[in-house]
């Protein structure tokens, strides 16, 4: 893999079109990957790539492991299982997460990887190191890039294009709640309704629950705590709790957006406690950052969303959780008023 100037082409434009030349200038086969325990996005865009490659009469392998609450959105043998060898002659396409993050790409080991690699992605965090790259943090989502990618590809827009980037924008903006949300965004999600996407049938695939999350959900809410003067909001699940309610790993992740609806919170965690360690999945408001607590504790995303694993107990990783939170709550106090997002 040869290393791109860290700044990239000053016009996105140019990259969209520098993305697409790559895409259709290869003749082998395209594996697109996304990271580990995709989200709405991840998955959206993967399937919007996939699909467009396929309507192209390219040869694509689209391995992914879908938690439970995604599995209603591909068809049957549109995903393949973790790659064990890459084909040859293969080109990397890696979606909504840093191609230089060996640990968090999944679906194939990308660190034994030769092939050229075209890097997608909105992280601030990312590197920037692929042989093409589009990389924009100032995109709210990954899934609102790939229409642009979409477009330049040329391909005809239809309905199972355009339903998939749906769900990543709505996924990553928060149902467009969030402050990423832009003018543009909206204009996109206009124009993937245009081309038939199904936001109805979206939402009430997203909405459905089974009877055991709400069991769950009885077990996560005994371990709320409020912390900082209301202004953080924290739960906890482990694997007690699960086999208690006789629910999964795949039906926790939905808790953290409820969290963030509590009054007066600028932050909410949710805590997945592994027993020797644990996943933080944080959701912020107000101008606070989750983005700078995530990067504490070694992990990254976005301002509003971000998330991060500390290889330790409970314990440990909630004592360097406290102490993040404290310097972010202390940032932002030291901020202008009127600078408060």
């Amino acid at each position: 893999m040869t290393q791109t100037d860290n700044q990239g082409p000053a016009d996105y434009a140019a990259q969209v079109q520098q993305v697409a030349r790559a895409l259709l200038d290869h003749s082998g086969p395209t594996v697109v990957l996304t990271h580990e325990n995709p989200d709405g996005d991840a998955l959206g865009s993967v399937l919007g790539l996939t699909r467009a490659l396929r309507e192209l009469g390219r040869e694509v392998y689209a391995p992914m492991t879908l938690p439970r609450y995604l599995q209603f959105l591909p068809e049957e043998g549109e995903l393949c299982a973790p790659l064990t060898e890459w084909p040859a002659g293969a080109l990397a396409a890696v979606l909504d997460v840093d191609s230089n993050d060996h640990v968090r790409v999944g679906g194939a080991e990308i660190a034994a990887f030769g092939g050229p690699v075209v890097n997608i992605d909105h992280h601030g965090t990312n590197q920037r190191q692929a042989d093409t790259l589009l990389v924009d943090p100032s995109q709210p989502a990954t899934a609102q890039m790939m229409v642009d990618v979409l477009d330049a590809l040329e391909v005809q827009w239809t309905e199972a294009l355009a339903t998939p980037l749906l769900l990543g924008l709505i996924t990553d903006t928060g149902s467009f709640q969030f402050s990423s949300t832009t003018p543009q965004t909206l204009r996109t999600g206009a124009r993937l309704l245009e081309y038939g996407a199904r936001l109805n049938w979206l939402n009430e695939q997203r909405m459905q629950n089974s009877p055991t999350y709400y069991i769950l959900l009885r077990e996560v809410l005994n371990t709320l705590e409020f912390a900082q003067g209301g202004q953080v909001v924290l739960a906890r699940v482990d694997d007690a709790m699960l086999e208690r309610a006789g629910a999964n790993w795949d039906e926790v992740d939905p808790y953290v957006g409820m969290l963030r609806n509590a009054e007066g919170a600028l932050l909410a965690v949710l805590v997945k406690d592994y027993g020797d360690r644990v996943k933080f999945s944080l959701r912020s408001r107000g101008g606070l950052s989750a983005q700078n607590i995530a990067v504490a504790l070694g992990g990254g995303g976005h301002v509003p969303a971000a998330g991060a694993t500390v290889e330790a107990p409970y314990a440990e990783a909630r004592a360097r959780l406290d102490a993040a939170v404290a310097a972010e709550l202390e940032r932002l106090r030291s901020q202008p008023q009127d600078r408060r997002a």
